[in-house]
């Protein structure tokens, strides 16, 4: 039997051996190509540690989709392909990310009696988040699709088929459920007694009662 190992083995043959599952083969096409996938992504993320991620990505596809893989054409710009929609795919997560992130700081905002002094750090957004999180299913959905998506409550209610009245009832016993887990929050570290977290809560709370 021929040595895959020391890739003697045409890329032809190689992808028809992939094909069939074999690991050995997937593993002389993953080391043989890369170093390609790999700065082709680089050339379109500034961060070395996503791009090779995303590399990362592009093969695992490569191997879940290997019976899809067609003979007849270029593996190369297949594989660029792959990697082309996955750093799409990356950037349009990161806009998305930025955009709930600028949310949330409105939201600290509006259920704030004055307008915070600052920007959420990380934590404290994480923290909101929970808070969220804690909310009925159908009254977190309601305000995730209309404070974190940014969609106008008309949309949302053509989504899911409530009124805009019900919308805007959610929203407001939405808003008065943050404060109140906040509180509540406060209140049991206080009773447990853990000064440096009571600190960082009380900094937080400041900001956005």
């Amino acid at each position: 039997m021929k040595d895959l190992g020391k890739n003697k083995l045409k890329e032809l043959e190689l992808l028809a051996l992939v094909r069939n599952g074999s690991k050995v083969a997937f593993e002389v096409i993953y080391q043989r190509y890369k170093s390609r996938v790999y700065w082709r992504i680089r050339s379109k993320i500034d961060d070395g540690a996503i791009a090779e991620e995303l590399m990362q990505d592009v093969f695992i596809k490569v191997w879940e989709k290997r019976a899809d893989i067609d003979l007849d054409k270029s593996f190369v710009a297949y594989l660029f392909c792959i990697a082309q929609s996955r750093v799409v795919d990356f950037c349009r997560r990161a806009k998305r990310d930025r955009q709930m992130m600028d949310n949330l700081q409105l939201i600290g905002t509006e259920i704030s009696e004055h307008p915070m002094e600052s920007s959420l750090s990380k934590n404290e957004g994480e923290f909101l988040l929970q808070a969220i999180e804690n909310l009925p299913p159908q009254r977190k959905r309601i305000f995730v699709l209309c404070k974190l998506d940014g969609k106008s409550y008309e949309e949302v209610s053509a989504m899911i088929g409530v009124s805009t009245s019900t919308i805007s009832d959610h929203i407001v016993k939405a808003t008065k459920s943050l404060k109140n887990q906040l509180i509540d929050v406060n209140r049991s570290l206080c009773i447990l007694f853990v000064p440096f977290l009571f600190i960082s809560i009380k900094e937080l709370l400041e900001k956005i009662i």
